[in-house]
């Protein structure tokens, strides 16, 4: 399993989300209660970035269509979403957040 750094744990607000890019792939990272969690971010419903949306208790709510995502394992929880985003493995090194791609929760069922 490889992992990269695609930025700061500090450039992630508590309860909040960011996007970036790793290998050309678009990543959402939550950061919640000292956990970070990757989504990929793309709705599966509307094929909008998930990381402009909004973080309420262990869900990412699509800012389109309110779309709501566990970010512990990519299902919906809301609807008109009804299938799940690819999720990513995460570690912390220090202040370096390093996702990993080729994890094994990523089997790109939500992936288009």
């Amino acid at each position: 399993m490889t992992f990269m750094k695609v930025c700061s744990l500090s450039d992630i607000p508590d309860g909040g989300v960011v996007g970036v890019e790793a290998q050309g792939k678009p990543v959402a990272l939550v950061r919640k209660d000292g956990e970070v969690f990757a989504l990929h971010d793309v709705c599966s419903h509307a094929e909008v970035r998930l990381s402009e949306g909004e973080v309420y208790d262990d869900t990412l709510e699509c800012w389109l269509h309110g779309s709501c995502f566990d970010i512990r394992s990519g299902k919906p929880t809301g609807p008109p979403a009804t299938r799940p985003v690819p999720v990513y493995r995460v570690k912390l090194e220090g202040d370096d957040v390093l996702v990993s791609l080729d994890s094994a929760d990523n089997d790109e069922n939500g992936e288009s």
